[in-house]
């Protein structure tokens, strides 16, 4: 059964791209092929790939792997899984990577939406 692109979302027509792939994505591309499979009129690209890209960074199944590359939450299992003993211990430095990424989103926003 086709997976139908046209009712669906802009981030669940993401979320089937990475399903498929099986592996992150460069941002561009992931967000292009989903204008494309969206058939979205597109008046300025650059501000078409910032609205789908900013809805992304905004979905919580959606995770940034760096360099501009975006994957599945769920491919990483989350920390709280692990043992408890060391989760105590890495809970500054996890609050500390999440401010961190969240600063990397928006300079990678801001860069797109120059």
């Amino acid at each position: 059964m086709e997976f139908d692109c046209l009712n669906k979302s802009e981030t669940d027509v993401a979320y089937h791209i990475l399903t498929k792939a099986g592996e992150t994505m460069y941002y561009k591309d992931l967000v292009t092929e989903v204008i494309e499979k969206k058939r979205k009129p597109v008046q300025s690209l650059s501000a078409a790939i910032s609205e789908v890209y900013t809805l992304i960074n905004m979905d919580s199944r959606f995770q940034y792997e760096g360099e501009g590359r975006w994957g599945l939450t769920e491919w990483n299992p989350p920390e709280a899984k692990r043992s408890h003993s060391r989760s105590s211990s890495r809970s500054g430095s996890a609050s500390k990577t999440a401010a961190k990424a969240s600063t990397n989103r928006k300079k990678k926003l801001e860069s797109i939406q120059e």
